[in-house]
């Protein structure tokens, strides 16, 4: 992202003012109306995409202490702690004196103007963000652990969208657990196109003759009828030597992806992963699943998350060669500032199927 020195403003800081901004818009138009539902949903929406997303994003930099993420979050709550005051007027007063706002009350407070807005940004990071979600639905679809590092994610985006999501490269490769990212500019590269007929449409149109409708559907083109049907053409078959339009609810279209990738599609956007697993992607999505089972060890034993430990660790050799392999991971993950695998006599657990010994004392 631009601007990652500590205290200077990123990406995700403009973009959250920038969607504060936009949820004022709409909350002081639907208000306006007396649309309170509307605008209780928008900004419902803001804290969802504020909490899931921004805050999520930035948590590290909170760790660090960065000012200008900190400054961003109280930006963002002031707004909409004012904003929906009307509307829940007792969580808002406490959120609002929580951040020693300049008033004694957050109903004393003129109800908020619209900031600037970065529309750009916010488009960009609206396809970023479905890109990521794509990702994530073929990750499940693929049941792939979200720790387990994949080599590529494959992103169907052209031109602008592509620029766009390019902006926000590292943050799908962050999102995703993938080594890198490539583009294509359409789905069919992602693998081949079925076209099978739409009984509940064509039946009643076609009756007896829908074999011939299904075979004749079957002998088409499917990556170029696929493509004139999402543009909103028509494609054509002859039954009985008479020729016969079909539309996009005419047809069902399926997307067979290639051999060893996983790919999810909404409209035009797709996302392929890379399924193919070799010896140094398991071992780091193992080196992951060790971190997360000492995170887990270190909240159970009362650590602070700022606390520096102690590491031991004993078990599976399988589990300790990927430590190994990822040494400066799990140290830097875990806040260990010295790590023994020569056993640990503390808390025991499984790690994918494997035996896990964690022993963790404060530094």
């Amino acid at each position: 992202e631009i601007g990652d020195e500590p205290g200077e403003p990123t990406d995700l800081d403009r973009w959250a003012l920038s969607r504060l901004a936009a949820t004022t818009e709409i909350a002081i138009e639907r208000l306006d109306d007396y649309d309170t539902t509307s605008a209780g949903r928008a900004i419902s929406a803001y804290v969802e995409d504020l909490s899931n997303w921004y805050v999520r994003r930035s948590r590290r930099r909170f760790w660090e202490g960065d000012p200008a993420a900190f400054a961003t979050l109280r930006e963002c709550l002031l707004g909409v702690s004012k904003l929906a005051a009307p509307l829940v007027p007792f969580i808002t007063e406490s959120i609002y004196g929580n951040l020693d706002g300049a008033e004694p009350s957050v109903h004393l407070c003129d109800y908020p103007e619209p900031g600037p807005r970065d529309e750009q940004l916010e488009f960009q990071m609206g396809l970023a963000r479905e890109a990521v979600g794509l990702g994530r639905e073929a990750r499940a679809h693929g049941k792939l652990k979200v720790r387990q590092p994949l080599r590529e994610a494959v992103v169907v985006a052209a031109g602008r969208e592509r620029e766009a999501i390019g902006r926000f490269e590292g943050l799908l490769l962050d999102e995703l657990n993938v080594k890198g990212v490539r583009y294509v500019s359409e789905a069919d590269e992602l693998g081949r196109f079925e076209l099978k007929p739409n009984y509940r449409t064509l039946g009643p149109r076609f009756g007896k003759h829908m074999p011939h409708v299904a075979a004749a559907v079957a002998g088409l083109d499917a990556a170029r009828a696929a493509r004139t049907l999402r543009d909103g053409g028509e494609v054509h078959v002859a039954i009985d030597g008479r020729d016969h339009a079909l539309g996009i609810d005419d047809v069902t279209m399926a997307l067979q992806p290639l051999d060893g990738y996983q790919v999810e599609r909404s409209g035009s956007h797709a996302v392929a992963l890379d399924t193919t697993l070799d010896d140094e992607l398991l071992r780091e999505g193992l080196a992951r699943e060790v971190v997360h089972a000492v995170q887990n060890a270190r909240k159970e034993a009362g650590f602070d998350v700022e606390d520096r430990i102690d590491l031991a660790l004993g078990g599976d050799e399988s589990l300790l060669c990927a430590v190994r392999a990822h040494e400066g991971y799990v140290t830097g993950e875990t806040l260990a500032t010295s790590l023994d695998l020569a056993g640990a006599n503390g808390v025991e657990t499984r790690v994918d199927g494997r035996d896990l010994s964690i022993g963790i004392t404060r530094a």
